[in-house]
């Protein structure tokens, strides 16, 4: 169950207007804004989503423009690759996309408030609003070491099932976050999945349609 509506926004972002130097963490790859009391939208993504030479050629093609700009681009780029369904597609396993939708929801309320969500073939979208003592990176760690092993189990194989990294980005005002919310739950539609964003199952818009429905019926 979400904790909160589209409507009631957490606050907690205005405090965060310039993240802390402290904050941001890298090991190399993407670098990370990792600071409890957040609200970050959240990417990640199965490990055959994305073609290394697809990669590679984004690098070269965006290596002239300036780093912020580069971002923005790489990251359209990325998404629009990804909403193609490239790879094995392991999430369209109606089990493996409830063993990650109850592993995002597990512990909402408990680590963190799970705003909205949206399980795709081959990747995944979330906006959280972490608490204090439980950081960013160790959230990503659980739902994914927690996934892989039930996936793994499920559809009879071995290896990594999630690309190690994820794209994290935090909210920075009322506006960044119903833009960001709505790209979430509008993905599905985004990709030609389904008409409406509450007709795709494996989402925050769809539980919380249902979730009206059967408020009417009880009424």
């Amino acid at each position: 169950m979400m904790k909160r509506p589209h409507a009631d926004r957490p606050k907690t972002w205005f405090r965060h207007n310039t993240p802390a130097p402290s904050a941001w963490r890298t090991r190399g790859y993407l670098p990370h804004f990792d600071e409890p009391g957040l609200v970050q939208g959240i990417t990640f993504r199965l490990i055959d989503s994305l073609p290394r030479e697809f990669l590679d050629r984004c690098e070269q093609q965006l290596q002239a423009l300036p780093q912020h700009r580069r971002q923005i681009e790489k990251e359209k780029r990325i998404s629009k690759m990804l909403d193609r369904g490239i790879g094995e597609c392991h999430l369209r396993d109606p089990r493996v996309a409830s063993v990650v939708e109850n592993a995002l929801l597990y512990f909402d309320g408990k680590r963190y408030n799970l705003l909205c969500w949206c399980i795709m073939p081959n990747h995944v979208h979330s906006m959280i609003e972490t608490f204090e003592l439980y950081r960013l990176d160790d959230v990503l760690h659980s739902w994914k070491s927690y996934t892989s092993n039930e996936a793994n189990r499920i559809l009879g194989r071995r290896g990594s099932l999630w690309q190690r990294e994820y794209h994290d980005r935090f909210i920075r005002d009322d506006d960044h976050y119903a833009k960001a919310f709505r790209y979430v739950e509008d993905n599905p539609v985004k990709a030609g999945l389904v008409a409406k964003a509450e007709d795709w199952r494996w989402s925050s818009a769809w539980r919380r349609r249902r979730g009206q429905l059967l408020n009417e019926r009880n009424r």
